[in-house]
């Protein structure tokens, strides 16, 4: 019976467990009592109806089947999808790839105009203080006179003056004043405002850009140290830049210490490529390796910074002839623009600048600084009308956006306070 137990567990449970449960343990009591009656059951010849266990069985392991079938099927899903994503990628990638040469020059535009507006309300904040020292001595003494007369405009000129517009420029407002005066145009003292403005635009004059047209033009940067004139070159660097052309600077001012690493600096800001020697090196020298370099990466502009040395003119006038040499020889026919870098905060020390400097070089324009922090922004009309140089640059600031190519009317707008 024991055997015929055995045997009938082993079909019963037909699985790997339980034979050896059956094995290591034995049979239960119940176990024991069911194998007997199995046993008289197959003596008397009936079927035995735990035959239909292992159908159960396949019935309970059924489920544990499913399981693993359903891990697989979850798995290539993510594949496909992961799949997909590449093939779905390099159409989306290529859309930006075409446009992006379409939106370069829109972004620099915008930029540009953005810099702009940014750049004339600090002009206008800028030139508060020449504001404050022009026209609000004016309105007071409008105020105090009931209608245009000789006494009126004499104070007006002392005004004019201590504004250092210049006593040439003063002369020539003074002038026209009274020629409007004389011909009926100007009647009323309300109408002075009015007069001031029209002259002064039409003493400065119409704007006059740089001109480089050839590849590449040269820019010679000139002016005494502290004037800004490395900054300058770092913030015109970037405005052409942003104009779409290729710079080259030349570090030519190998005089004075620390000038090189400080135009370094400037040059890595406007990200703009650099030319240098060691300090003390011949400043032609530079300029010819610069030259060499900028026909090689094909720079629209080379721009070429230079010491100020002022006090020793005879030095500073030899040293520009020979970079000059240098130029005509390596670059003939490149169109050529020679700016002074002055600082607005000297008043007419800086027209004086302009003169000596233009005895050592053939200036074509001018930059002014830091019109910002001076009640002296009238020397702009003083270059123009004794110096006949036209300002091309005017600064508000340290940082590299703070600089604009000067215009006439803006410039007189924001003077206005309008």
């Amino acid at each position: 019976m024991a055997f015929l137990a055995k045997l009938f567990g082993k079909k019963k449970d037909n699985t790997p467990a339980e034979e050896a449960l059956t094995e290591e343990e034995g049979l239960t009591p119940e176990e024991e009592a069911a194998a007997e009656a199995a046993e008289a059951a197959l003596l008397s010849g009936e079927e035995v109806a735990e035959t239909e266990i292992p159908e159960e069985t396949v019935a309970e392991e059924a489920p544990a089947e499913e399981i693993p079938a359903e891990v697989p099927a979850e798995e290539p899903a993510v594949e496909e999808t992961a799949e997909e994503n590449p093939a779905e990628e390099p159409v989306a990638e290529e859309e930006p790839v075409a446009e992006e040469p379409a939106e370069a020059p829109a972004e620099e535009e915008i930029e540009e105009t953005a810099t702009k507006k940014s750049f004339w309300g600090r002009l206008k904040s800028g030139l508060t203080k020449t504001r404050n020292a022009l026209f609000a001595p004016v309105d007071n003494l409008l105020k105090a006179f009931t209608k245009v007369d000789e006494d009126l405009l004499e104070e007006l000129e002392e005004i004019l003056i201590s504004a250092d517009v210049g006593f040439t420029a003063t002369e020539e407002i003074m002038d026209e004043l009274r020629e409007r005066i004389k011909d009926g145009r100007l009647k009323e003292k309300d109408q002075v405002m009015d007069a001031l403005r029209e002259i002064m635009t039409d003493m400065i004059g119409e704007s006059q850009p740089l001109t480089l047209t050839t590849t590449p033009s040269v820019l010679l940067v000139i002016g005494v140290n502290g004037a800004g004139k490395t900054t300058s070159i770092g913030k015109i660097s970037k405005r052409l830049r942003l104009q779409g052309k290729k710079v080259v600077v030349a570090a030519a001012d190998t005089f004075r210490a620390a000038a090189i690493d400080q135009l370094a600096v400037w040059c890595e800001r406007a990200k703009v490529d650099m030319v240098r020697q060691n300090e003390g090196s011949d400043p032609a020298a530079v300029v010819f390796d610069a030259i060499a370099a900028a026909k090689k990466k094909q720079a629209d502009v080379l721009i070429i910074d230079t010491a100020g040395r002022l006090q020793n003119k005879k030095n500073l006038m030899n040293e520009l002839a020979k970079i000059d040499r240098v130029i005509d020889r390596e670059l003939p026919g490149a169109c050529r623009e020679t700016l002074l870098v002055l600082d607005a905060t000297t008043g007419q020390n800086a027209v004086s600048q302009a003169k000596e400097f233009s005895q050592a070089a053939k200036i074509t324009g001018i930059t002014l600084n830091k019109l910002d922090g001076t009640a002296k922004g009238g020397i702009i009309i003083s270059i123009k009308r004794e110096l006949g140089i036209p300002v091309k640059f005017i600064g508000v600031g340290e940082k590299i956006d703070d600089m604009q190519e000067f215009d006439a009317e803006d410039f007189v707008s924001a003077l206005f306070g309008e």
